[in-house]
């Protein structure tokens, strides 16, 4: 009997709340076990997720997803961070007198994260097979390191859509060895309980407004 590839994945967590979960009931999701349905011929033996938390009302349960992700064996949470710029109002309508320029958050490491990853992890020679769920077509100079350093690993690339727009993503699938929309029906069979046993107080409760 053949043994199972060797699977890591690796988890865009701002493309899967944008891609997949935001708007709907199922944010509360647990990783290993979506991905073991997922993936049920592999033998997964990492799951690196990877977000910022950003400043005011939702950093709370921002930092209780993490920490609930954090109770799986196989999850490992990389955290990057949010760093505000100023952008400039151009619409030509606006007749607001005030400065025309705003703050707005924009994610910054995450991807760099990724990367440096899946090529420390392709040098290590940890997987037969990288998973990697993005549209972020930032990803594709990683993937085409990794499948020129170490042509023997695969690289599945999951776009996380719900529009057809989005789920275009053709560069990044263009440079994976296979490619998929990441399968939505399994997300209301893959919540993690509520509550998780960890953090200070023993148990974590899922956000009262997820």
């Amino acid at each position: 009997m053949p043994t199972a590839a060797r699977s890591i994945v690796y988890v865009d967590g701002f493309n899967l709340y944008y891609g997949a979960v935001r708007g709907g009931p199922h944010k509360w999701l647990d990783l290993q076990k979506y991905f073991s349905m997922l993936r049920p011929d592999d033998q997964i033996q990492r799951i690196w997720y990877f977000t910022a938390l950003i400043d005011g009302s939702h950093r709370r349960n921002q930092e209780t997803y993490p920490q609930a992700l954090d109770s799986l064996p196989l999850v490992e949470v990389v955290l990057g961070k949010y760093k505000y710029k100023s952008v400039k109002c151009t619409v030509p309508a606006c007749e607001f007198t005030g400065t025309r320029e705003f703050q707005v958050p924009e994610e910054k490491r995450s991807d760099v994260n990724i990367a440096i990853q899946m090529l420390d992890d392709a040098y290590a020679g940890l997987a037969d097979r990288m998973i990697l769920v993005s549209g972020d077509s930032d990803l594709v100079p990683a993937i085409h390191l990794v499948k020129e350093r170490c042509p023997a690993i695969n690289v599945t690339v999951y776009v996380p859509s719900r529009s057809r727009k989005r789920g275009a993503a053709v560069e990044i699938r263009s440079a994976a060895d296979k490619n998929k929309t990441l399968p939505l029906n399994l997300l209301a069979r893959c919540q993690l309980p509520n509550p998780v046993r960890g953090g200070v107080s023993g148990q974590i409760y899922k956000p009262t407004t997820w």
